[in-house]
């Protein structure tokens, strides 16, 4: 009887010693930190090319000019405005400028864990000229009876100086600025959904853009036709 109640004894604590063991293990398994950082790059891939702002532009593009002879008599230079009078032109011209911010090539060097801080350091937002065109209907000419009117081959020139002049403009827009803002209230919903507090989420770029980097970040392919 007494070697019975020693090996039920014997059987209920080895019972208990797996049990407690067990526990252990599953409370460790729970306790592991799960690497969200795999599912955050898929996720912030998946907006590939993200436009983040866009500008309507209306810009008139104005043009004066007189004849003039140039030359040179005896080593002297001259110019001389010849009294046959002038041309002048305004093309009305309405541009669409969007930004994005390309995030196929997010990868883990976009980001920066420390403890239950993350930084995530976006790719460099780029501008393009999605569209461009002219309001004939509205154009405004003078053109006196000794000159010729303008040529198509002038107006193509002078519409091409305004698409220029718009892409110089671009800095005073603050088109960059508004892409950096709402690439970032894109990116932080979808880090917050993966267990991030909010406050814990910094979003940056590499560095702070300037006038000087415009032609860098201006997507040179899109420009409108």
């Amino acid at each position: 009887m007494k070697k019975n109640i020693t090996a039920m004894l014997c059987a209920a604590a080895s019972t208990l010693v797996l049990y407690a063991c067990n526990a252990q293990t599953e409370t460790r398994q729970e306790q592991q930190p799960v690497d969200t950082i795999p599912m955050m790059i898929m996720q912030i891939q998946k907006c590939a090319k993200l436009y983040t702002a866009e500008y309507h532009v209306h810009k008139i593009v104005t043009h004066d000019d007189q004849m003039k002879l140039k030359g040179s008599i005896l080593a002297q230079d001259f110019n001389i405005t010849l009294p046959i009078g002038n041309r002048k032109i305004a093309i009305p011209m309405d541009a669409t400028l969007k930004a994005y911010v390309d995030f196929s090539g997010f990868s883990e060097k976009n980001i920066q864990r420390s403890g239950n801080r993350i930084e995530i350091i976006l790719p460099d937002p780029k501008v393009e000229l999605t569209s461009s065109k002219i309001n004939h209907a509205e154009i405004k000419k003078q053109v006196s009876i000794l000159r010729s009117n303008f040529n198509d081959e002038e107006m193509t020139n002078y519409e091409n100086q305004g698409r220029a002049s718009i892409i110089n403009d671009i800095p005073k827009m603050g088109i960059i600025n508004m892409a950096q803002e709402n690439a970032a209230n894109t990116i932080i919903p979808m880090i917050v959904a993966l267990g991030y507090p909010e406050e814990s989420i910094k979003v940056t770029f590499r560095k702070q853009f300037t006038s000087n980097d415009i032609h860098s970040l201006f997507d040179a392919k899109s420009i409108a036709k």
